[in-house]
């Protein structure tokens, strides 16, 4: 039986994948995320997503599939990651407060005993209602910002600063589920539904 691996140790993803039934185990990577300027942010976020799936594919033995992911925020042609902390943070929901930005999920699928691999991304918009300063700062107070990519978590109480959103809801959360799901079944006849 293949053995399915996420390399990744986000609480989002892991739920995500329990919601549909999936049997994995967890391990994450421990690859160093480097965004590369000169790539387009969706080569980025696929590059990113390969090179966190291979880190734990080389490690994993035969009979594997390994899922790696990587989320990023676009502002303005402008990659946002992690914020390093909590005046960074306020810097980047400050730049998004009432705009609309691209949130994109890359992932990649490794299966070990042929190597076969698929990358993929998924795109979504999102815009921000207008915020004080004070729910700006109150946010960042709750420390839900400090581990998401663009400071900010749309599941939680980061539901409340988005107006609405465009496209794949779980793309945001952290894992495009339809594409992913219809990728395992597709390439590597993982029962799915």
């Amino acid at each position: 039986m293949t053995k399915m691996i996420l390399a990744s140790a986000s609480p989002r993803r892991q739920e995500l994948l329990k919601r549909i039934g999936l049997d994995f185990e967890v391990r994450p990577s421990t690859v160093e995320e480097k965004i590369d300027v000169n790539h387009s942010p969706e080569q980025v976020v696929k590059d990113l997503s390969f090179l966190k799936a291979k880190d734990i594919a080389d490690k994993a033995g035969q009979n594997c599939i390994v899922i790696g992911a990587d989320t990023i925020v676009v502002y303005q042609d402008k990659i946002l990651g992690k914020p390093e902390n909590k005046e960074h943070a306020y810097r980047m929901l400050s730049m998004l407060n009432g705009c609309a930005h691209r949130v994109l999920t890359g992932f990649t699928l490794i299966r070990t005993q042929d190597e076969k691999v698929i990358k993929r991304y998924e795109e979504t918009l999102v815009k921000f209602r207008e915020l004080s300063d004070a729910e700006i700062k109150a946010y960042i107070e709750t420390g839900e910002p400090m581990d998401k990519a663009g400071a900010y978590g749309i599941q939680e109480i980061g539901s409340l600063i988005v107006e609405r959103i465009e496209g794949d809801y779980f793309n945001v959360v952290g894992l495009p589920m339809v594409q992913l799901a219809l990728a395992l079944k597709k390439e590597f006849e993982v029962k799915i539904l």
